[in-house]
């Protein structure tokens, strides 16, 4: 019994190595964490239960067989994240530089089957070169395998991606494919071909930090939602996230109790939009000013910023916040705004997650680049998103709802639950400049004449009652009360019940 107990000890040892100190240094000196160590700091302490330990490949190319680490590459397992269940896999880039054979990717499938029958989230640290080339078709097989796992766990089980080295090739899908991406700075990338065929295919010559590093997947492409400085904030930031999320799509998701008053007003929102219609304002002070203990947690604050996407709690209940920003773009909607919000939408969607919109928006982004690029089809995606949306939805209008964006904005129409407006909120066709001038046309030579038609128009358009009158405004609100009415407007969504017609499944403007 003792030798026995001392093999597995010595096993156990020789696993928690992985590719051995030398390596293990070697990732330190490139100031990255192994993957036991970021599991440690990820969990609570002391709440890791490991599996597959022992696992080795079964390759003997190569003289692969010579070559055989328990846990080929890959450390499996859950635990707890602030005392809630959580799957988890790190890849080890001291084995084999992480590169997933078919026994690694069977490992990872493993843990998404048991997720999926309990109900908990899967969070993948990944630092893999790829697939692993001594095992050919066996490698990329493995892959198409996590792939599907992707598949059938989405919309089930939360699912989050931590890049934390290179992520390339077929690699990427899995990531692709999961609810939210965080990269490292300077240390992580992802693309789908490296910088050496690129140069070979297209003969671009660019860096792998330029190609797909952490500030380009979170302000050029959007394909990551956050990029932080090392392995240690990414993680920690990871845990924060974590909280606002439920288990599963059969739970709702956690409350926090706060010590903010659901009832307190804030006078300075009073003052907050400017008198003057074109003169921006920064929408995330709203944002920061009616959430609980003004902690708004922001997903990818980078890419288009004429749309603030992100977590807060209202009277401890977590809320997906969905916000034109004026300060850019004047608000505008376009392609890639439009995409990022309604990613998230269905999210919060297919998490029981409420929505919250802030609306201040004068339409969307004319342009030939816009109309060439597809405007139509992926401003649909917003449309289809909000429209689809069964969860409580709540609106308020700050300043303008103009044309289709209105529509678009979570508003009556599309199942809205709560529609509200501030005093000096604009809902029309367009501006009245711009509707003078069309309907007017004839008087294009009278400034002055042009001048009193559309003070005529503001009266009787640039306001929130016409649409009230019509009951596509629930209310008119006061901006020091807006905390107070979305509290007590999700208190009683909190047991809304709708349902969509059954179907296979939409088909979204993709």
């Amino acid at each position: 019994m003792q030798d026995i107990l001392e093999q597995l000890e010595k096993k156990r040892e020789l696993a928690r190595l992985g590719g051995g100190q030398k390596r293990i240094d070697s990732q330190h000196k490139k100031g990255k964490l192994t993957a036991r160590e970021r599991i440690e700091l990820l969990l609570d302490d002391g709440t890791f239960e490991e599996w597959d330990m022992f696992v080795e490949h079964r390759c003997t190319d190569f003289g692969m067989a010579d070559t055989k680490i328990p846990g080929d590459g890959v450390v499996t397992g859950y635990g707890m994240i602030n005392g809630r269940l959580v799957f988890v896999f790190s890849q080890d880039f001291t084995v084999f530089g992480g590169a997933l054979s078919e026994t690694h990717a069977e490992k990872i499938c493993k843990i998404m089957d048991q997720a999926m029958k309990v109900g908990a989230p899967v969070i993948g640290l990944n630092d893999s070169g790829g697939a692993r080339i001594q095992e050919g078709v066996a490698s990329l097989g493995g892959y198409a395998d996590v792939f599907q796992k992707n598949v059938m766990a989405s919309g089930v089980v939360p699912q989050i991606s931590m890049i934390m080295g290179p992520c390339a090739g077929g690699a990427v899908y899995s990531p692709a494919m999961t609810d939210f991406i965080f990269m490292v700075k300077d240390s992580s990338y992802m693309f789908v071909t490296g910088p050496e065929v690129v140069k070979t295919v297209t003969h671009e010559e660019v860096t792998a930090e330029e190609l797909g590093g952490a500030v380009t997947h979170t302000s050029r492409s959007g394909v990551a939602d956050m990029a932080f400085e090392n392995d240690v904030e990414a993680l920690i930031m990871l845990r924060r996230l974590y909280n606002y999320l439920p288990l599963n799509n059969k739970e709702k998701p956690p409350v926090r109790p706060s010590r903010d008053p659901a009832d307190r007003a804030d006078k300075s929102l009073d003052t907050l939009v400017p008198d003057n219609p074109n003169k921006p304002y920064d929408m995330k002070e709203l944002i920061i000013k009616t959430v609980d203990d003004g902690d708004f947690f922001e997903l990818q604050p980078e890419y288009a910023k004429n749309i603030l996407i992100g977590f807060a709690r209202m009277e401890g209940q977590t809320v997906g916040i969905v916000a034109n920003q004026p300060l850019v773009l004047a608000g505008c909607l376009d392609i890639k705004s439009s995409i990022k919000a309604a990613r998230f939408v269905r999210f919060c969607n297919a998490f029981n997650i409420p929505v919250l919109t802030f609306v201040d928006v004068p339409g969307f982004m004319p342009g030939t680049s816009q109309e060439y690029g597809g405007i139509i089809k992926h401003g649909a995606k917003l449309l289809y998103a909000y429209a689809e949306c069964t969860v409580p939805k709540i609106t308020v209008i700050t300043r303008k709802a103009y044309g289709g964006a209105y529509d678009v904005m979570s508003s009556k129409h599309l199942r809205g639950d709560v529609n509200l407006a501030w005093p000096h909120a604009e809902i029309a066709v367009m501006g009245a400049k711009g509707a003078v001038e069309i309907i007017f046309r004839e008087d294009k030579n009278d400034p002055e004449k042009l001048a009193r038609r559309e003070a005529e128009y503001k009266e009787r358009f640039a306001n929130p009652f016409v649409a009230g009158a019509r009951g596509f405004i629930d209310d008119v609100i006061q901006p020091h009360e807006t905390r107070k009415r979305i509290c007590r407007s999700l208190s009683m969504l909190k047991n809304k019940q709708l349902e969509n017609p059954w179907r296979k499944h939409g088909n979204i403007p993709l």
